[in-house]
């Protein structure tokens, strides 16, 4: 961290960019995150002198004051642990509060109603020997420094956010290509159920889907019905992926915000419109329901990369869309399943909300936890992938080799049922009877006087 504690040095895979002040803080946030954060609470790590930007941590902000102090330990206790594991512990902290007005508010009252939870998260750090450099409120179009004492650069009604695309950051990040989506509000909305005529039918779909294969996939004992769902689950949602065939509907090419002066909100909206009509209700209600079974969803995660990785995951956001009510929990196994493939693809920020999600479906949820532990710790991908390849891989040899042993045993048995029916013996040409012992004449004429004398 440099001497002035508002400044701080972002970086991009090819240059280094120092931020100074508040200002250039707070319009930074959202190119760190990948999206604008709405109702979030953003802790992020600095490393060195310099005030590198390292790890960092997203949480909802908590509806009731109770939960501010456990949330404010959490939240450091994950972000200094995180940061140890991957590399060292933070030498400082940058904290972010970002939340609407709500009706009757204005951005300066949202500012002192969070105040006392700036304040708890500002000593939760301490407790754990992080200084904590600044503590920005975010609303209503204005930044508020609860740290800075300077009316002049921080005044207490807030300070306009740098407009869009014209700050230093802005410049560098998109000679770098990153990109920024809309609001967080936005992205978990490409995921959650849409008000449609065809609300109904699904309903109706999943409650008739659910009566057929939830209780085999729940029955423990070996049954021969649940390998058939499998099979015919995995079957349907390779079909259904190769409806797929264009870049994908969640992970972006271009902002699509640049496109025809629509924000980026609506033209992703235009395009999950675009793959929900590939899909019919029961369909759907047969993946979602089939995906519940925790084999069939780990072979479906081995489609993560490449173009069948971008097709599963504009699926992985149809199938999560069509968990209408009460069948909201079964969007955990899509969800995980977008968020797999998205942070594997290197698209990180689709990945937390996903996951983040998915917890929020079923907080229970094994695979999303140590999912959403390894993407916020910044762990490599790589090493899951390689299992999955090689389970794949083991599982195919292992087809081949059943399909060999069928083989050879079907030409076995095939030729012990022509010797049985008095097919032609070895060493005879087709078509032609076997050679007749030569007879014995004193045999013969023997016989022929027997047969007189049983007369």
């Amino acid at each position: 961290m440099n001497t002035n504690p508002h400044e701080s040095r972002g970086s991009t895979e090819s240059q280094q960019i120092t931020l100074r002040g508040p200002a250039e803080l707070a319009d930074a946030l959202p190119f760190m995150l990948g999206f604008h954060p709405t109702d979030s609470v953003v802790l992020v790590a600095l490393h060195g002198e310099h005030g590198r930007f390292g790890g960092r941590v997203r949480l909802g902000i908590p509806r009731s004051a109770r939960e501010w102090p456990s949330t404010a330990e959490h939240l450091a206790e994950c972000l200094v642990e995180g940061c140890a594991r991957r590399d060292t512990r933070p030498d400082g902290v940058v904290v972010f509060l970002c939340q609407d007005p709500q009706p009757g508010e204005t951005g300066r009252h949202v500012t002192e109603r969070l105040r006392p939870f700036a304040q708890r998260l500002r000593t939760a750090c301490g407790e754990l020997d992080i200084p904590v450099y600044e503590v920005l409120c975010i609303s209503d179009g204005l930044y508020f420094s609860y740290v800075c004492p300077d009316t002049r650069c921080c005044p207490p009604d807030g300070t306009p956010l740098a407009l869009t695309g014209t700050s230093v950051m802005a410049a560098s990040a998109a000679y770098a290509g990153i990109q920024v989506r809309g609001s967080l509000r936005e992205m978990e909305e490409r995921f959650k159920p849409r008000a449609s005529p065809d609300i109904e039918r699904q309903r109706k779909a999943l409650n008739d889907a659910a009566s057929v294969i939830v209780p085999q996939v729940l029955d423990v004992r070996p049954d021969p019905g649940r390998e058939e769902i499998r099979e015919k689950t995995l079957t349907l949602a390779r079909e259904l992926m190769r409806r797929y065939g264009g870049p994908s509907s969640v992970a972006e090419g271009p902002a699509p915000a640049a496109v025809e002066g629509r924000t980026w909100g609506a033209a992703a909206m235009e395009r999950d419109a675009a793959d929900d009509a590939l899909i019919d209700p029961d369909e759907a209600a047969a993946l979602i329901l089939g995906l519940q079974d925790r084999a069939t969803r780990d072979r479906a995660a081995e489609w993560m990369e490449g173009p069948e990785g971008a097709a599963a995951l504009r699926l992985w956001g149809v199938l999560a869309r069509r968990c209408v009510a009460p069948f909201e929990e079964y969007a955990a196994a899509p969800l995980t399943l977008a968020g797999w493939v998205a942070w594997s693809t290197g698209d990180e920020p689709v990945a937390r909300v996903a996951l983040d999600l998915a917890l929020d479906a079923d907080p229970e949820y094994v695979f999303a936890r140590l999912l959403h532990q390894a993407c916020n710790e910044g762990l490599d991908p790589e090493s899951l992938r390689n299992c999955l390849r090689q389970e794949r891989e083991s599982r195919t040899a292992a087809a081949v080799e059943t399909r060999v042993r069928v083989r050879r045993a079907g030409s076995r048995g095939a030729r012990s049922r022509t010797a049985g029916k008095g097919g032609p013996a070895a060493g005879t040409r087709p078509g032609k009877s076997a050679p007749r012992p030569p007879r014995d004449p004193a045999a013969t004429r023997a016989g022929r006087r027997g047969t007189r004398s049983g007369r």
